[in-house]
């Protein structure tokens, strides 16, 4: 690798063009300080490709933007890890379309890691539009906590669920995050590269739940508080048949690889 960039910015595309507009902007707006490239892999495919290409031009356009199509849905993992081959950034920031940057981050986030160097990666503050801290800091998964977050009946379970999504912790401090939320990841790349990026076997959920773990078996990923971040959360696969399904087969892939517990 040529480590003629600071940043990688890798971002995964499904038809969600008018978001990923907004994120591009947000962060070029403020990562001047950086020299940056934005690596857009495109999972959508070939029919739909046609009907926004317009859009596609508009994102090509865009500075430091590179533009990857590959004209079928290959998944969230796969299409990043084709991002991180392409990758000339020291550090791989894994950003999905929904993130809006609001300051200049990564003026904090890089001597932190550069004076850091155990540390292999980073989440910031995630937040919603209301600058409400998300809950996306949690402990490993077990089948109890799957149990909780999606049937959670009467609420009879809100302390294991503040527990499992780490509220317990101090916000105003860094800690060890055992399974980060991958809408926002800061990873040295060539960390990512020695873990060959994501498992590809999962084709959408858990694949950060796994990748985090990873990071903290040779490094540790750690929460930075001295930043915040937008994320737009839709939370899809809580609403939607389909997206729960691709969810729960994620979850008997990662379980049997790493175990039950």
């Amino acid at each position: 690798m040529s480590n003629s960039k600071d940043l990688t910015f890798s971002i995964v595309a499904y038809k969600n063009y008018n978001q990923i507009f907004n994120a591009i902007d947000s962060i070029n707006k403020f990562t001047k300080s950086y020299n940056i490239e934005v690596i857009v892999v495109d999972n959508t495919e070939e029919i739909f490709l046609k009907n926004y290409i317009n859009k596609i031009n508009d994102i090509k356009n865009k500075k430091n933007t590179i533009y990857v199509s590959n004209k079928s849905n290959l998944g969230f993992g796969a299409a990043n890890n084709i991002a991180l081959k392409k990758a000339q950034g020291r550090y791989f920031v894994i950003c999905n379309p929904d993130i809006l940057m609001v300051e200049n981050s990564f003026d904090k986030i890089i001597p932190y890691l550069e004076s850091n160097l155990n540390v292999g990666a980073v989440i910031p503050r995630l937040v919603d539009r209301n600058h409400q801290i998300e809950p996306v800091y949690r402990r490993e998964l077990t089948l109890f906590d799957i149990f909780v977050r999606y049937f959670h009946p009467w609420n009879l379970f809100n302390k294991r669920r503040a527990y499992h999504t780490m509220q317990d912790k101090d916000y105003s401090k860094p800690f060890r995050v055992p399974f980060g939320q991958g809408s926002f990841l800061v990873v040295r790349t060539e960390l990512m590269q020695k873990l060959n990026g994501f498992d590809e076997q999962y084709f959408m959920y858990v694949e950060d739940a796994d990748l985090c773990k990873r990071i903290n078996e040779i490094s540790i990923l750690e929460y930075f508080p001295k930043t915040e971040v937008i994320h737009l959360w839709e939370k899809g696969s809580h609403k939607n048949i389909k997206l729960m399904k691709w969810h729960m087969q994620a979850l008997i892939k990662y379980f049997k690889k790493w175990g039950i517990k």
